[in-house]
């Protein structure tokens, strides 16, 4: 096989983004739209990817440099012009090069795979790769000669009316022989409604030269879908997530509502699992198999086991064993780690803390900073007061240890194995093993006290 290059163009302003953020860097599933890009393409595998860059380039370059090197248009004078400044780098090369747009996340790795194929199989000096598209308006025409192959690519402004009425377009997507395409680049001019040097115009070149241009369509014309406004950015959004969607159902996966569940495109879900409407998986989350996610459930970037039930709550970070039952409405941020079977119920909120195995902490408690044993019981309204303004202290509480409803455990502060606290203490020190906390004042009852209230006066005069 011959090498493979790609250059991936990422120059543009997007001016109806009405945007501080580079167009290429706003998000569809969950990731940049120019890391979609890169991810198909290196799924395909190529020797060397160059992403052309221009507005915004500094961060542009923070979110892929590590994946591709990269090259900066200073000035935007079209896409001819943009490719040419790879030419330091690719110029030289004997291969083939694949040609993508930043802006255009939906492409495939099937589709890029089989495009490569073509080009590779077809002897051509360049493949486009084209769509039949309901609406024609705004794309480059495919204009064929009788044999099928590719006489020249016409942008909308420049094309006669048949021309125009021509529904096979440019999709933005070209595998050139490598050496041709700069051969070819360095002959573009800038004679055009735009001013600009259009890459397409290669195509002609070459095959005034006696090339052979050819196309590869393909069958799902909404993978070529540009993002270029808001509007086009919530509907690829769209068209991704129901492609997520319904590959996690072949796989196995139950999604009640697929109208209103939100995955992200680097989660991974086992079979079984049922997730109710209303679900959002982010990031790179991973969820086991036979879980129940009901609805309002939100995660991001955590870890849960098989077999685990989480009723509408919220895990950020987290990491969570098999049979662990969580909610409804419970938090569990940054750091939280729950050990099998575990619980954390309604309102309880976990940041930085490992529960140990069958720990449980029903309702309404904070544990912050914090190391649980196994089968420890956490009862209501139990606060690990954790920080003192300046610094946060940790809280180690033993195996089967007992904490009574209402506690504040002090930090930093040590609760042996099996200890109990009293229910209302406040803890501040340390407890030995097989030990009783108590920290509250003794009550005292003040005999007949109602009589000398308001109260009893109130209650107690003449009936209205």
């Amino acid at each position: 096989m011959m090498a493979r290059y790609s250059i991936i163009m990422a120059a543009g302003k997007g001016t109806r983004m009405k945007s501080d953020l580079p167009k290429v860097l706003h998000e569809v599933g969950g990731k940049p739209m120019v890391e979609m890009v890169l991810d198909m393409i290196l799924a395909v595998g190529v020797d060397q990817i160059v992403t052309v860059v221009g507005h915004g380039a500094q961060q542009v370059k923070a979110q892929i440099s590590d994946r591709s090197e990269v090259v900066k248009q200073t000035q935007q004078l079209g896409t001819g012009h943009a490719v040419l400044m790879t030419e330091p780098l690719l110029g030289t090369k004997s291969g083939v090069t694949l040609i993508a747009s930043g802006d255009a996340p939906l492409f495939t790795q099937q589709t890029y795979t089989k495009l490569f194929e073509w080009h590779e199989q077809s002897g051509n000096a360049v493949t486009v790769l084209t769509a039949k598209a309901p609406n024609p308006f705004g794309y480059g025409r495919i204009i064929r000669d009788e044999k099928g192959h590719v006489l020249r690519i016409v942008e909308q402004k420049d094309a006669t009316d048949v021309e125009a009425a021509v529904d096979e377009v440019n999709t933005g997507v070209y595998v050139f022989d490598n050496q041709l395409l700069f051969q070819a680049l360095r002959l573009v001019t800038n004679e055009n409604a735009q001013g600009e040097y259009y890459l397409p115009d290669t195509l002609s070149i070459l095959r005034e030269q006696g090339q052979t241009v050819g196309a590869y369509q393909m069958a799902d014309f909404t993978e070529s879908m540009g993002v270029n406004d808001r509007i086009a950015l919530a509907e690829a959004n769209r068209i991704l997530r129901q492609r997520i969607n319904q590959q996690h159902m072949r796989n196995g996966v139950t999604l009640i509502d697929p109208t209103t569940t939100y995955i992200d495109a680097d989660v991974t879900i086992g079979p079984d699992t049922v997730i109710e409407g209303n679900v959002t998986l982010k990031g790179q989350t991973e969820v086991g198999s036979h879980v129940i996610l009901t609805n309002g459930t939100r995660m991001i970037a955590s870890q849960v086991a098989d077999d685990v039930v989480i009723q509408s709550s919220t895990l950020d970070h987290a990491k969570v064993a098999t049979g662990v039952t969580i909610g409804p409405y419970a938090h569990l941020r940054p750091g939280a780690i729950l050990d099998a079977r575990a619980h954390v119920g309604n309102f309880v909120e976990v940041k930085q803390a490992h529960l140990g195995a069958d720990a449980k902490a029903g309702h309404l408690s904070y544990i912050g900073d914090a190391t649980v044993g196994q089968a420890v019981n956490i009862g209501a309204g139990t606060i690990f007061v954790n920080y003192d303004g300046q610094n946060k202290y940790q809280t180690l509480v033993g195996d089967r240890a007992f904490i009574g409803s209402n506690t504040k455990l002090i930090a930093p502060v040590v609760l042996g194995d099996e200890t109990i606290t009293a229910a209302g203490s406040t803890i501040t020190d340390d407890i030995p093993i097989h030990a009783m906390g108590i920290a509250r004042s003794r009550q005292t009852n003040k005999i007949d006290f109602w009589k000398k209230t308001a109260l009893f006066k109130k209650f107690s005069g003449p009936k209205q």
